[in-house]
């Protein structure tokens, strides 16, 4: 999964059982859709976490930096739909980050995705860099593994909280972001366990490690939206 752009914005969120199959609908047939339609972005993926059944990761890339505080992007963040209203109060503990790629290797879009949020330790964040992405880039390359990349939180300014944030009430959000794909889950969860536990970023420089699995549930691209 080579990401597309330099910019990204990551997310993760619960939805409760009964609210899933409408949420399913409303964001693979208008929200998804709608963003796919903003320029700038390049492609947008919903992963459903392995591990918790409410769980979900959404990945949205973005051809430029800029992109997140572009007219086309902040219209639709305050100008919400019906239906984006209504479900946005059922996103529950969101994380939400604005980022810049830092690094990315690989190719393709994969079924099975770890994500890994973190940050350095003060004073030790160059070292972590340059150690995470010398381990990225060779990961990419292991059979079984498609992907690896990392992501800079970098929360552009902004005046005031957008429509859609004052819905769905204050957002969190992550540091540094470790993404890791591939096409044999074992592969993936090996590959974490060997070279992204917690004990060993930690040594490298890193705290406050949290870790999620997930499976594609559905991606899209703008050449999607004009197919549509």
């Amino acid at each position: 999964m080579a990401l597309l752009g330099k910019a990204a914005v990551a997310m993760w969120w619960s939805v409760r059982p009964e609210h899933r199959a409408e949420f399913g609908d409303w964001h693979s047939h208008e929200h998804f859709p709608e963003r796919m339609s903003i320029p700038g972005f390049r492609r947008g993926s919903r992963w459903s976490s392995t591990t918790d059944a409410e769980g979900f990761f959404v990945l949205y890339e973005l051809e430029q930096y800029e992109v997140l505080t572009s007219k086309g992007y902040l219209d639709r963040l305050n100008a919400p739909t019906p239906w984006s209203r209504k479900m946005m109060p059922h996103h529950l503990g969101m994380v939400r980050s604005q980022c810049r790629i830092c690094a990315s290797f690989g190719g393709g879009v994969a079924a099975s995705l770890a994500t890994i949020r973190l940050s350095p330790d003060v004073g030790r964040e160059a070292a972590l860099q340059a150690h995470l992405s010398d381990t990225l880039g060779a990961l990419a390359q292991k059979p079984g593994l498609t992907g690896a990349h990392l992501l800079l939180t970098d929360t552009p300014r902004t005046s005031a909280p957008t429509t859609e944030q004052q819905i769905r009430g204050k957002d969190g959000a992550a540091d540094w972001i470790v993404l890791l794909s591939g096409y044999d889950a074992d592969a993936v969860e090996r590959a974490v366990i060997a070279q992204l536990a917690s004990s060993v970023l930690h040594a490298a420089g890193a705290q406050n490690q949290t870790e999620g699995r997930y499976r594609l549930a559905f991606t899209m691209t703008p050449q999607d939206v004009v197919a549509i």
